[in-house]
């Protein structure tokens, strides 16, 4: 397990009580996956705010076109849009990705895997095997293929942070998660590994963070008859976001963190 300089503790709580300064991550460019809606939105509005140029990653153009306009609108630098379904999404795509990423940029400072899909809430011997396979190339196999791909563009930068975005059922299995848990454990697993590899030879920082209850479209889906409002909303979620992707969480690395306390 990777070192931090920070006690785990003490990281968790600079991310609960970050205030991001302003232009705190200008001239960052900072790649998002599921950036069309719910907390990749929330967290690339925020980025753009705070000054770094962000690129939208997603299945659907519209959404990805309606977060661009409202970043432009706030007055952020222009982001870049990046349509990809990662259900479909192979190493080749990505690699391609990365070298026009490189031809643009030069570099990339931050990554932040924060596409997700659901699968099935049911019992292990009734789950779907097209299900479980979408699952994992969505949740785990598309995140390591950017990342891959993503990392002689991060090694580039002056420091670099790759936050993958976990779940309280990938830290304690629960019945009837199936594939969606199992793939958050295997992405905890893959955030230690990387985190262990780059801590001594690289510039660039890895966690996982925990969103915990937040009303999104999946947590819908999982609770249809929970009361929304009810749920945390995505903006309030961002503090932790922006403290683990920009500079102030410089030597924080391999932990486990959360977005919510408790």
């Amino acid at each position: 397990m990777s070192k931090t300089t920070l006690d785990p503790n003490a990281a968790q709580a600079a991310a609960l009580a970050y205030e991001c300064p302003a232009d705190a991550l200008k001239d960052r460019v900072i790649l998002v996956t599921g950036a069309g809606e719910g907390i990749g939105r929330a967290v690339a509005l925020a980025l753009g705010k705070a000054g770094a140029t962000v690129v939208l990653l997603g299945r659907t153009q519209d959404k990805l076109e309606k977060v661009y306009d409202e970043i432009l609108a706030a007055g952020g630098a222009q982001p870049a849009l990046v349509p990809v379904n990662l259900e479909v999404a192979t190493p080749a795509n990505v690699e391609e990705l990365a070298a026009m990423l490189d031809k643009e940029f030069g570099r990339l400072d931050g990554l932040l895997h924060n596409a997700s899909i659901l699968g099935d809430i049911t019992p292990l011997d009734n789950y779907g095997y097209s299900t479980w396979d979408s699952v994992m190339q969505v949740n785990l196999n598309s995140a390591f293929y950017l990342t891959r791909a993503m990392l002689p563009l991060l090694r580039a930068a002056p420091e670099a942070s790759v936050l993958f975005t976990s779940s309280s059922v990938g830290r304690k299995g629960r019945a009837f998660w199936g594939a969606y848990a199992v793939s958050k454990f295997a992405t905890e697993g893959l955030v230690q590994v990387l985190a262990d590899e780059l801590e001594n030879t690289s510039k660039i920082r890895v966690n996982s963070i925990n969103p915990g209850a937040t009303r999104t479209r999946m947590r819908a889906m999982a609770y249809p008859g929970e009361e929304a409002m009810s749920v945390t909303p995505p903006e309030a979620l961002v503090p932790a976001y922006l403290y683990l992707l920009g500079p102030a969480s410089v030597g924080v690395t391999g932990q486990a963190l959360n977005a919510q306390p408790g």
